[in-house]
This record gives structure tokens, C-alpha cells and sequence, in this order.
């Protein structure tokens, strides 16, 4: 068999990248083996501020033009719905911080997303004395029903190995690579956390911070925007909130804890102050780099090896963004933004 890639890893990396070669008309298989799961208990959420200072994301504007055209095609390819729009409330813990609020709003880039007023809370289910500062043209990307699809796609189409990828079987030749009964160009691995066994890229500076989130059902909450606060609260709809989310530098398993679950409940507690159940508890390990930047090259001895990873908290914004800018290194050999190569962490 051959290909043009093999993708390893179909989390909104490997999905992204996978839509640049399917777009250009390249081959590929994809392989999966479900290890990893960031992306798919990511809370999606889709906006430019960081909200804990104020400040703008990194690079966000620019990527958030590419990647909300990038979900509305594949939306319009499913035909289903992934893009869920909504507004986030920041509640204010002092006077302070409301006048921190209005300094920002002036930003260039972050104007059209910043009310530059004080919203007043009128409900009592929420703890929000000092108001709300009021972002727009936010959302959140629902991704685990979006890899799910896309998996189901791949499935039809004969281009996803549900196994995992051995780096042992691995034959390199002059401009070519044997791996098992395929033949490649290139291989792109989209690990995520498990760059860690990847042994030709596991000299790359990756952190790993578990996450975990909980299900809620709250009767009397009664919200229909994003609440960040101590945590945030997220509606899904019938009295459905996703609340999270913790972060453990320790702690590798993949497992929810319950020191994650009781983390989530402390700061829920000064939160809202309504009655709720706990419906579910999720986690995943986040691919985070030190300098909190992408990881996005090429092996600097393996030239067929490339690496498409570390896309942190933000992934639904920086994936199109990433993916895009690998393809075209490797297939166009236009320069990788430096903030995002790996040239960086030079061995």
C-alpha cells in the first residue's frame, strides 16, 4: 500500500492536518489507538482574552480567521452543527478589576470583542457581586462530537487504522519511508501527551497538566452564557452545565480523581449557590510546551518525520492555524512561523 502521509494521532491536530492533505488531494491513513483523549474532554471554547488578566491570546486574531471558516466547512461536510456561539460573563471580584476591564477594552485587537461596560447580576443563583465584564463573538466547538464524525469519515473512507503505531517497524530509505505493509512520503505524528514514547521527537520540551471536568445538573441555575469565575460553567442545555477545570502537574493517569472532583466542588461552592448532581467526570492530559507555543517541524535528522503537537488550552484556535502552516513547509516549503517551529528546541 501506498500513500502520500501517515497521521498518528486524530485529535484536533491530527484532524486538522488531515483536512489540509485531503483538501490538496493527498493520500493518507490515520493511525488511532484512543490513548489520548485532551481534545476530546476539552472544554472548545473559542476566545481571544485571557480572562485571568486581561490581556490578549497570543496570535488569536489571526487564528480565529482561519478556524471558524475551517469548522464551518466541515460542518457543512457532516452536515451537522459543531460551532455552538456563545457569550462569556467574567465575573468581577473587585473595583479594581472592573476598571482593569475598561483599560483593555480600548485594545485594538480585542474592541469587537470586549463590552466596555459593567453588567449588572440579576440572578441569585450566581455569586457575582461586582458584576460581569461581557465578551462576544465567543463559542465553544464541541470536540468530541466533531473527532467522533470525523472517525466515523475516516472509517468509510479506509483511511484510519484503529491500532497503534509501532516507531520500531520503521525503515527509512533516501526519499521514502516502509512502515509495515505501507509505503510514505511522511509521517506527521499528532500525539499529543504521547510524544513522551515518540522517540524521535521526546527531546521536545512537552509539560503535562491533567485536566478534569465535571457534569452538572443544576434545575435552578438557569444561565445561557459562559460564567467564568473561579471556574468556569458551561451550559449544554436541559439543565446541563460543564464545569472545570483543575490543573495537575503530578498526577500523569488519565483517570478522574477525586481530589480533581472535590478541587471542582470547593470553587464551585463560590460560584452559584444553587442545589445540583454530579452527572459525569471526565480527564485528559494537555500537551503543553514550556514556552507555550506550538511544537510544529520536521526531525532534524529524519526529514520525513514531521510533528504537529503541543497546541495547549487553545486548540481549537491554533490547530487550522498549525496544520495549515506545516502543510505548506513540507509540500510548498514556505518558512514556519518561528514562533511555532521547533528549530527553537534545536538538539
Amino acid at each position: 500500500m501506498k500513500v502520500d502521509y501517515i497521521i498518528v494521532g486524530l485529535g484536533l491536530a491530527g484532524l486538522a492536518f488531515a483536512e489540509q492533505l485531503r483538501e490538496h488531494g493527498k493520500t493518507f491513513v490515520v493511525f488511532e489507538d484512543n490513548s489520548q483523549t485532551s481534545s476530546n474532554v476539552a472544554g472548545g471554547m473559542y476566545n481571544p482574552v485571557i480572562l485571568k488578566r486581561f490581556t490578549p491570546v497570543w496570535n488569536a486574531v489571526s487564528q480565529l480567521e482561519l478556524a471558524m471558516p475551517f469548522y464551518k466547512k466541515i460542518e457543512e461536510k457532516f452536515e451537522s452543527q459543531y460551532d455552538y456561539p456563545i457569550e462569556i460573563y467574567r465575573s468581577f471580584k473587585s473595583i479594581e478589576e472592573q476598571n482593569n476591564w475598561f483599560a483593555t477594552c480600548d485594545h485594538p485587537a480585542l474592541s469587537e470583542f470586549m463590552i466596555p461596560k459593567v453588567i449588572p447580576n440579576e440572578n441569585e443563583a450566581v455569586n457575582a457581586p461586582f458584576g460581569f465584564g461581557k465578551l462576544q463573538h465567543t463559542g465553544r466547538i464541541y470536540t468530541k462530537k466533531l473527532l467522533n464524525d470525523y472517525k466515523a469519515f475516516l472509517r468509510e473512507t479506509n483511511s484510519i487504522r484503529e491500532i497503534s503505531f509501532d516507531y520500531d517497524d520503521l525503515v527509512f530509505t533516501d526519499k521514502i519511508v516502509k512502515y509495515q505493509d505501507i509505503t510514505v512520503s511522511k509521517i506527521v505524528f499528532c500525539e499529543g501527551f504521547g510524544l513522551k514514547q515518540n522517540p524521535f521527537f521526546n527531546y521536545l520540551p512537552m509539560q503535562e497538566a491533567k485536566g478534569e471536568l465535571i457534569t452538572i445538573k443544576a434545575p435552578n441555575l438557569k444561565i445561557d452564557y459562559l460564567l467564568k469565575s473561579a471556574v468556569f460553567v458551561l451550559p449544554l442545555g436541559d439543565d446541563l452545565y460543564k464545569v472545570g477545570a483543575t490543573f495537575n502537574w503530578k498526577d500523569k493517569s488519565l483517570e478522574p480523581s477525586e481530589e480533581g472532583k472535590n478541587e471542582l466542588v470547593e470553587k464551585l461552592k463560590t460560584v452559584i449557590n444553587v442545589p445540583y448532581e454530579i452527572i459525569n467526570q471526565t480527564a485528559g492530559i494537555r500537551p503543553t510546551v514550556k514556552d507555550r507555543r506550538p511544537l510544529v517541524g520536521v526531525h532534524p535528522q529524519y526529514k520525513s518525520l514531521a510533528i504537529l503537537n503541543g497546541l495547549g488550552t487553545r486548540g481549537v484556535m491554533i490547530a487550522p492555524t498549525a496544520a495549515k502552516m506545516l502543510y505548506e513547509f513540507l509540500e510548498e516549503n514556505k518558512e514556519i512561523d518561528k514562533e511555532y517551529c521547533i528549530n527553537r528546541f534545536e538538539k
